[in-house]
């Protein structure tokens, strides 16, 4: 068992919430690709983003629609917030958003908050118990493989275990892609069953009651902001 939380596994997805999935993948890519480029094969993080959305069954057609706004000079413009604050009970939640209307956004978010008998915090309140980290979980590899592979391509990991049958590794930031190409590097068949830049708490705590029917609220009404591009929050579920 490894130091950091079990990485949870994806639930299905609503026919509204693959649309907020469609929504949120098109403005992160027209993002990448207006700072970095639409070709794919230049732009690394247009390529791997392009990648993770066709893992998400984000449809071709989308993909393509947000890289030709980009070619066919539309100017969007895309502010990149987190908010941080505290669910009833005392839990920590964070907030990733990708947003046109910074205004909007944060009233909405705000909302949220007061409406599940939490509140928002100021910009570090809840960050500093959170590790910002690179995670990977891969099957069809054991993890003396991983760790050969990674050892091969000169590739640090802060950590590499074995749970369920996968191989979570964990690392930088910044080393998520070196990570997965390593490991693509060693075994070409090698499955990747998560691939993400993530904020782990360094401590879950448990709701009960209607500390937990308030969180359930909060994510609730987090969920139906269009502008959300991710929740992180240290409740054990």
């Amino acid at each position: 068992m490894g130091r950091f939380p079990n990485i949870a596994a994806s639930k299905a997805k609503t026919g509204a919430q693959k649309a907020k999935v469609y929504s949120s993948y098109a403005k992160e890519i027209y993002q990448v690709a207006k700072q970095g480029g639409t070709d794919p094969n230049g732009n690394l993080s247009l390529r791997h983003l392009i990648e993770k959305a066709k893992k998400e069954q984000v449809p071709q057609e989308v993909i393509k629609r947000a890289i030709d706004k980009v070619n066919s000079g539309v100017d969007e413009s895309y502010t990149s917030v987190r908010y941080e604050g505290f669910a009833s009970g005392g839990a920590t939640v964070m907030v990733d958003c990708l947003t046109d209307n910074v205004n909007r956004t944060v009233s909405l978010v705000r909302n949220a908050f007061t409406k599940s008998k939490g509140k928002m915090g100021v910009s570090g309140s809840v960050s500093h118990m959170y590790e910002h980290l690179s995670v990977i979980s891969v099957n069809n590899i054991t993890e003396d493989e991983v760790l050969e592979a990674l050892l091969n391509a000169g590739v640090d990991a802060k950590d590499v275990y074995t749970e369920d049958g996968n191989v979570n590794v964990y690392g930088e930031p910044n080393s998520l892609y070196d990570i997965k190409d390593a490991i693509t590097s060693y075994k070409k068949d090698a499955n990747f069953l998560v691939e993400e830049v993530t904020m782990l708490p360094s401590e879950m705590v448990i709701l009960e009651g209607e500390d937990k029917e308030n969180f359930e609220k909060l994510i609730s009404m987090l969920d139906d902001i269009e502008d959300i591009q991710k929740v992180y929050h240290n409740v054990n579920l």
